[in-house]
């Protein structure tokens, strides 16, 4: 991979959306933690989103749970690309700023799996992207249909091999990301 047109792209790494008490999201923590220091190593562009909510939201902004959690908090210079939305292109800066690092491969971790991580990545090959999506570095939550587990497998198999004319995902694990 040619890692001088690429991003790292974390979504929603926020306060109130890690749970302390969850093993999958305190690995899923260290590994973004991991491909943060070899992409600033490698001195890939890393590119944060972050989800702000309205007045009540569990992520509204300027909340405490809307802060970029602390263990993988970005450091100066590096992008931070604020949305509203599932989908992080949507009336955002991040195709600007994609444009502006001259990127066409995201490597991307991030939560939650089955909204903002599923919704950008697919719109991400409509833009023509080319997306590593790293398999044990994306987390959401249990619900009363799938547990936590359950739904990052069945999307880490969905998204592998996800195409368009121009561009496709590809899902990997940490290991296997960023030289």
């Amino acid at each position: 991979m040619d890692q001088q047109d690429t991003a790292l792209v974390i979504i929603d790494i926020q306060v109130g959306m890690i749970n302390a008490d969850s093993a999958h999201h305190m690995e899923a923590l260290g590994n973004m933690q991991t491909l943060l220091a070899r992409a600033r190593a490698a001195q890939v562009p890393v590119i944060y989103v972050q989800h702000g909510g309205p007045k009540g939201h569990e992520l509204e902004v300027g909340s405490a749970n809307w802060q970029i959690h602390p263990a993988i908090a970005p450091q100066p210079g590096e992008a931070v690309v604020n949305k509203r939305a599932s989908d992080a292109f949507y009336d955002t800066t991040l195709q600007q700023t994609l444009q502006e690092y001259g990127v066409k491969h995201l490597i991307v971790a991030g939560g939650q799996t089955q909204f903002c991580v599923d919704t950008t990545v697919r719109r991400a090959t409509t833009f023509g992207y080319n997306v590593t999506l790293v398999s044990d570095a994306h987390v959401t939550f249990d619900t009363d249909l799938l547990s936590e587990k359950q739904i990052v497998a069945f999307y880490n198999y969905t998204l592998d091999g996800f195409d368009t004319d121009d561009a496709v995902i590809r899902v990997q694990p940490t290991s296997a990301v960023i030289s």
